[in-house]
């Protein structure tokens, strides 16, 4: 017998006022500046699309209900990363030109998702419940794809010869935006079909699974959904006036862009990431956390190459020394902490060191 959840008043309001919120700056061609009663309508607008982001990610979670897992994730991945394509290619293309954002989010999601969030869910479910298990095999497959696609975009380009780094020349961006998407084309093969048993714990529970939500509800959820994705895309542009004011006002480094993009879209999945953990369901937060890093570069970076060929900009990825040191160190660990299948809170309060050391590192490089 099916249960039915009433849906949150948020999940349509914050895409309502989203909407209108767009409608209103448009047509009133408000000049967005922090002197000008700019810091009220930061505030206004950040409150809205944070709400309008989470309200995206409730809607994906309602249709994951239907599908299962690891289909349920997928929707949510997906949701995600065209708010990240959004929002990275309408402050790249801005007129203050950001040619590193791409790159310094793409890093950001990584470190927060491989140490920030993958730390603090073994931590927790750590101290909850001393160990967790999960699947081993599933780990290693999103580890060898995260290692592999964040070497060809964000090691790879300091060391060509054909145009000096951090740039690919549009050759070389173009086979590797190739060979990205169908590497990551192969794992959702890999994870949806051919080996679908590496990333649920319990496929007998998966399989017995109770259907959540009515028809109706099923419909109205897609339909908020697409209306909470066109509004976030909408308002990106406003959100592009917002970082770079706050970063000019507060003197922050160019990577605080990234940083501040990669919070914002990450924030959604991490919740539904900890709440699984709390749960003892270490598994799916996993498969959320590793499963938006790949997302981010198999997907992202492709999306926002072919805009920036498009339109004749720039593209930097190499990272620089320091970082490339921090990406490296987190590989290691996540390969030590995911090679034995089971977790304890030392294990998440290392990542959690590594990830504030990071956060540190923007601010005082």
């Amino acid at each position: 017998m099916s249960a039915h959840s009433p849906m949150p008043r948020s999940a349509w309001i914050f895409p309502a006022l989203a909407v209108l919120l767009f409608v209103a700056v448009t047509t009133t061609d408000y000049p967005f500046t922090l002197s000008f009663g700019g810091l009220g309508f930061a505030t206004v607008l950040l409150v809205i699309l944070f709400g309008t982001v989470f309200a995206a990610v409730h809607h994906a979670e309602v249709i994951a209900h239907q599908v299962g897992e690891p289909y349920g994730t997928l929707v949510l991945t997906l949701a995600v990363t065209i708010i990240e394509v959004a929002l990275i290619t309408t402050i790249m293309l801005g007129e203050k030109p950001a040619p590193e954002l791409a790159r310094d989010t793409v890093f950001a999601v990584v470190m927060i998702v491989c140490n920030g969030l993958v730390g603090l869910c073994i931590f927790i479910g750590g101290l909850r419940y001393s160990e967790q298990d999960f699947q081993v095999s599933g780990a290693n497959v999103y580890l060898s794809m995260l290692i592999a696609l964040a070497t060809f975009t964000l090691i790879m380009p300091n060391y060509t010869t054909t145009t000096p780094g951090p740039v690919y020349s549009t050759a070389q961006l173009g086979f590797v935006d190739v060979i990205t998407l169908a590497l990551y084309g192969v794992f959702l093969y890999t994870q949806t079909v051919r080996h679908r048993d590496y990333f649920v714990k319990d496929m007998k529970d998966d399989e017995g699974r109770e259907v959540y939500e009515s028809g109706g509800m099923l419909l109205l959820s897609i339909a908020l959904l697409l209306v909470s994705l066109l509004a976030v895309v909408l308002l990106a542009k406003k959100f592009s006036l917002v970082v770079d004011a706050v970063g000019a006002r507060i003197g922050a480094p160019p990577a605080f862009a990234g940083l501040l993009v990669a919070l914002l879209i990450l924030l959604p999945e991490g919740v539904a990431a900890v709440s699984a953990a709390c749960k003892n369901d270490l598994q799916k937060s996993i498969n959320l956390a590793l499963g938006s890093s790949l997302a981010t570069i198999g997907l992202t970076i492709p999306a926002v190459s072919v805009a920036t060929y498009m339109l004749d900009k720039q593209l930097e990825l190499g990272l620089n020394s320091q970082a490339t040191i921090l990406l490296l160190l987190t590989f290691l660990l996540s390969m030590l902490t995911f090679g034995t299948g089971r977790t304890n809170v030392l294990f998440g309060l290392v990542h959690m060191v590594v990830f504030a050391d990071f956060v540190f590192m923007v601010f005082v490089p």
